[in-house]
């Protein structure tokens, strides 16, 4: 995304004198902000649908690039996802047969021992059996250990599976073009069917509700105005008249510069002027480049 002012060419003459009460304080030319919005992916443009001039809101899908590959990919990586709970092996089976031997060993175990009291049975016997029961105890433990162990195996390559879906995600999110800021479209670069890659530029918006003055005053004039202040804002109504709005200082140089070559005269290009920036709000009314003049005190004008 690409942030950069648009500055008119100054087509008026900068009248610097404080003498005339008829002259204003400052002139210049309005200008906009402007976003510059770029692919975030590649592909094809499948649609594309704006045009300059519109209006749009912030964050409504105005185009697609194309995701084919990556739902394909993504496809894949579930495909694989899904093959891991096949893999997970089950301690169940083998262990319900262990279970099984070690309940008949109790059983002859049980039958010994009362033998044994009974002196029909000798305690090598019993000792037999009980040795039986805990190799078979220990059968169980480390069968459970090695399933455990092999599950946890599969289990790790579970993470990266889903961390790969998370990113083909966001992704084809990228494929989908929305717009980041209200404004109006001021220009497009693109058409439907275009093969566009990662940070080509898409279009350019404007948030015109407001726009920034850039003018010029003499250092002489420059004492009667500071930060935040309001001014008159005069623009052109027709050839004897101005349609008056109001505006507030947003930024003054600190630097005088020369007066910008597109000046008329070159005695007057040679002046020395600082610059200021003034916001005025825009009821449609103003447009970028439109020159215009500012008057600092409350005058008269006829």
């Amino acid at each position: 995304m690409q942030i950069k002012s648009i500055t008119a060419i100054f087509v008026v003459v900068l009248l610097l004198s404080c003498g005339n009460s008829e002259k204003s304080d400052a002139y210049g030319n309005f200008e906009a902000t402007s976003v510059t919005i770029s692919a975030k992916g590649n592909g094809e443009l499948l649609q594309f649908n704006i045009k300059e001039g519109m209006k749009l809101q912030k964050g409504i899908n105005v185009g697609l690039i194309d995701t084919t590959q990556l739902h394909l990919e993504k496809l894949q990586v579930i495909a694989k996802l899904e093959a891991l709970d096949f893999k997970l092996q089950e301690a169940a089976p083998e262990i319900a047969i262990l279970l099984k031997r070690k309940s008949n060993l109790d059983r002859e175990r049980n039958r010994t021992q009362n033998l044994v009291a009974k002196k029909a049975a000798t305690q090598k016997q019993l000792d037999d059996y009980n040795g039986e029961i805990e190799v078979v105890d220990q059968q169980i433990s480390s069968t459970t250990r090695q399933i455990n162990i092999a599950n946890r195996s599969i289990l790790s390559e579970r993470k990266p599976l889903e961390a790969q879906i998370a990113i083909l995600r966001n992704k084809i999110n990228d494929h989908e073009i929305n717009n980041p800021i209200e404004g109006t479209v001021l220009s497009t670069f693109v058409e439907v069917a275009e093969l566009v890659n990662q940070g080509r530029p898409l279009y350019k918006i404007a948030n015109l509700n407001t726009l920034k003055l850039k003018a010029y005053t003499s250092a002489l004039l420059l004492q009667k105005v500071k930060l935040n202040d309001k001014v008159t804002v005069l623009i052109d109504s027709d050839e004897d008249s101005y349609t008056e709005l109001e505006g507030t200082v947003t930024w003054i140089a600190d630097e005088a510069e020369f007066t910008p070559k597109s000046i008329e005269t070159k005695e007057e290009r040679v002046n020395l002027v600082y610059a200021l920036d003034v916001e005025v709000k825009n009821d449609g009314l103003l447009k970028i480049g439109m020159p215009a003049e500012v008057i600092f005190s409350n005058k008269n004008r006829d």
